[in-house]
């Protein structure tokens, strides 16, 4: 069996916050700030997503299925793409069409329900996969939670929804001695494969690219099919998973990361012996080596690969909690808008903004927050919630009455 690479981009965008003051509460119904979100994408749009789509496009067309990809895209991001931006969304059914591109499930609001609810957890993976469904005409059948948030018993609950195939980190403090180029199980339930990132080649690609001090650079596609080689050796796959605004967003067009594209399937292709492969592939072609026992979650955030850029502190707890402790009563609504709006609220990106690490990845931190520090963003969200708990206390005071009029 041919060693495998595989390729998987994260795709989402937020909603974003308005400036929401204390005497808002119980007047004003308006969150979103709805001009940044407009905004924003069509920055993206533009600088990312229309043209890195293009290349994709392009490559597919040159090397046909000798060329795959794997997407997660969020629910929330293909709500703004139909409402800002659907010549994105369309380009995004352009890949899907050539066969040659698998959309992987996920939650729907780029959530940490997994965290706090099994429910709203599957729920919002329901939602998404039908979604998916509906708009690229495929239904996943490989999960990548938000973030590459995994363990053990959030591996068995995806198992238990159907998912034969799961993507996380491949987290020095779990892996030990092992390596992440290698096929693995879920410790409670064998038959979830899990495919773990090889965070220095991805990162490569994803942080230091641009970087003219570190030693890697320039990076060309070439260099880099040489660094596949020497990194492989003889195990199997290598995975490089990133964020999809990598190209032209966060590595701009200027730094030559889109040449870099243009130029890479032919430079592994050609040099390296290696295949491109999808998720659901990369599973059937090889075999795992052993079941990885993750006690505790993990994700591809930060030098820890931990949960502490969303949960690490009191400001992010505090509001996690709140969020979650509303499920029940906003389920009891039935009101289609409360639920979208909760989920909205869900979005990991609210919690993110509040994270206090300032040291080896407070730069990263700083570059995706649009607050001006994390307790402007905690006072934000807090009084959002406020107002929001204020309406689901409200509509089920009316249907209560209602009921009593009955």
């Amino acid at each position: 069996m041919k060693q495998s690479i595989c390729f998987y981009f994260q795709v989402h965008q937020p909603d974003r916050l308005r400036l929401y003051r204390f005497f808002d509460i119980g007047n004003d119904f308006h969150y979103f700030d709805e001009f940044a979100n407009r905004t924003i994408l069509r920055r993206v749009a533009d600088k990312c997503y229309l043209p890195a789509n293009y290349i994709l496009l392009e490559l597919i067309k040159k090397y046909g299925d000798r060329f795959k990809i794997s997407f997660s895209i969020s629910g929330v991001a293909i709500e703004q793409f139909e409402r800002y931006t659907p010549e994105v969304l369309d380009s995004f059914k352009a890949l899907a069409a050539t066969g040659c591109v698998e959309f992987l499930a996920e939650t729907y609001s780029h959530s940490l329900a997994s965290m706090s609810s099994p429910s709203e957890f599957k729920k919002q993976v329901i939602q998404h996969g039908d979604l998916m469904e509906k708009t690229f005409g495929v239904k996943p059948t490989a999960f990548r939670n938000t973030e590459l948030i995994y363990s053990d018993t959030i591996g068995a609950a995806v198992s238990e929804m159907g998912y034969g195939t799961m993507l996380t980190e491949g987290a020095k403090h779990i892996l030990g001695w092992k390596s992440p180029n290698y096929i693995y199980t879920n410790a409670i339930n064998p038959r979830l494969k899990l495919l773990l990132r090889n965070f220095n080649m991805s990162d490569d690609i994803a942080f230091r690219f641009s970087n003219k001090s570190w030693d890697g650079w320039p990076l060309t596609a070439d260099k880099y099919a040489a660094w596949l080689v020497q990194t492989i050796k003889d195990e199997d796959i290598v995975n490089l998973f990133m964020d999809y605004e990598t190209f032209g967003e966060h590595q701009q067009a200027s730094t030559g990361i889109f040449d870099f594209l243009k130029a890479l399937p032919e430079a592994i292709l050609s040099q390296t012996g290696m295949e491109f492969c999808t998720p659901s592939e990369a599973v059937k072609r090889h075999q795992p080596v052993a079941p990885l026992h993750v006690p505790f979650p993990i994700s591809w955030a930060d030098e820890e690969r931990d949960t502490t850029a969303w949960l690490g502190n009191e400001l992010q707890n505090e509001a996690f909690n709140k969020i979650y402790a509303l499920e029940q009563d906003v389920f009891k609504t039935k009101d289609d808008k409360l639920i979208s709006t909760y989920r909205k609220l869900q979005e990991s990106d609210h919690f993110y903004y509040m994270c206090t690490k300032f040291f080896s990845d407070g730069a990263v931190h700083s570059y995706f927050n649009p607050y001006d520090t994390p307790y402007e963003a905690f006072i934000n969200y807090m009084n959002v919630l406020s107002d929001f708990e204020i309406r689901v206390a409200d509509k089920l005071a009316d249907i209560k009455t209602k009921k009593v009029k009955k």
